[in-house]
């Protein structure tokens, strides 16, 4: 079985389950690639075409504000990566997607995954799902941010990042988590 075919297997026992053929037609449309790690999958300025999922390695969205990386999400094994704006708009994307590890990635193709849900109401499903999802963590985040205390923050990413919260930089997390390192630091040894 090649790595599509067993990351679709994944997706279908993760998220909705697909029966064989709708497993085949989403596998057809998908395009694997290996990154390195410190490769950029998604350049600032690039129009998504894609839903990434991870098979193997570590992913993460982040931005720049004020000269400083912002780290937006992580994407660890059986889990994805999509910029929803430079995605659904068409617009240059103002986020990054850049390895952590080397890593190996199912790129799915926004407007083929459509064409093919249009047809098939499982694929529909997933789809919804997929992007409910990403939209549901979105907002989630925000309001941890709005409403949590720093203690909480980390907690809450702790229990949603588990891999990530272990494999992550110190930087790249204390970015996640809108503090500076030294700041993780302190929560971490229960100092702040």
């Amino acid at each position: 079985m090649n790595e599509a075919r067993k990351i679709v297997q994944m997706i279908s026992e993760y998220l909705h389950p697909l029966d064989q053929k709708e497993q085949e037609l989403l596998s057809s449309i998908l395009t694997e690639k290996t990154l390195k790690k410190g490769e950029i999958l998604l350049k600032e300025g690039d129009i998504a075409r894609d839903l990434y999922w991870v098979g193997k390695g570590m992913l993460r969205q982040f931005y720049y504000k004020e000269g400083r990386e912002v780290t937006e999400h992580f994407a660890c094994e059986n889990q994805g990566a999509l910029c929803i704006n430079s995605l659904f708009l068409q617009e240059p994307s103002s986020m990054l997607i850049e390895a952590l590890e080397d890593s190996t990635v199912l790129l799915m193709p926004y407007n083929e995954f459509i064409e093919l849900a249009q047809k098939h109401p499982q694929l529909a499903t997933l789809l919804r799902k997929i992007l409910e999802g990403s939209l549901i963590m979105s907002q989630q985040k925000a309001d941890s941010w709005r409403y949590e205390t720093v203690h909480e923050r980390y907690e809450r990413f702790q229990r949603e990042y588990p891999d990530a919260a272990k494999r992550a930089s110190v930087n790249h997390i204390a970015s996640y988590l809108l503090m500076t390192p030294e700041s993780l630091s302190r929560v971490r040894a229960g100092k702040l």
